[in-house]
């Protein structure tokens, strides 16, 4: 059985790794278009996935900052992010479909296929990271009480601030207040 610390470990580096490997794959080329020229060199015109479906890259960089944004959150705003990360990866799975969808790959050779595919696995792992954050997220740890809001403080609280004080006062006229 793993922890709830391991989940929320494994489900952030499920998102990050998705959004990784869809911001690697959507700047790869994804289709290569040979113009014959007669007389001169064959020309050569190679798009990248960015240039087929740019909101990939946006979708991606959103999933990359939720991934992150899990570590800070807890409670039902963690729950709400997974489910905003689970929307960003299938969003971003069907734009890299679509964008691959119909296109003639010419001369790319198998990085057409294999980079729109990487861009879709990759999107994949974002909502399976999501799905865990909706279904646990709840349950998983938050950031420690230190990064948290300190309360006012109270009279009390300003009293025994002011003992401090006075002891320090003592120090700064040469008075020793260890030797009472």
């Amino acid at each position: 059985m793993t922890t709830p610390a391991r989940r929320l470990g494994v489900t952030v580096l499920c998102c990050v790794a998705g959004a990784g490997l869809a911001l690697y794959g959507i700047t790869r080329t994804w289709a290569v278009t040979v113009t014959a020229r007669p007389g001169l060199p064959e020309l050569r015109t190679a798009r990248t996935g960015t240039d087929l479906a740019p909101w990939v890259t946006g979708l991606a960089l959103v999933a990359l900052a939720g991934g992150g944004a899990l570590l800070a959150t807890r409670g039902t705003a963690r729950r709400v992010l997974g489910a905003l990360l689970a929307a960003a990866g299938a969003g971003l799975a069907v734009a890299a479909g679509l964008g691959r969808a119909g296109l003639d790959i010419g001369a790319a050779g198998a990085g057409g296929t294999l980079w729109p595919v990487a861009c879709v696995l990759g999107g994949l792992l974002i909502v399976a990271g999501g799905w865990q954050a909706v279904r646990h997220g709840h349950e998983w740890p938050g950031m420690g009480a230190r990064y948290e809001r300190r309360p006012a403080t109270t009279p009390a609280q300003n009293e025994d601030r002011a003992d401090t004080r006075a002891v320090w006062d003592a120090l700064d006229r040469g008075d020793d207040p260890t030797a009472r």
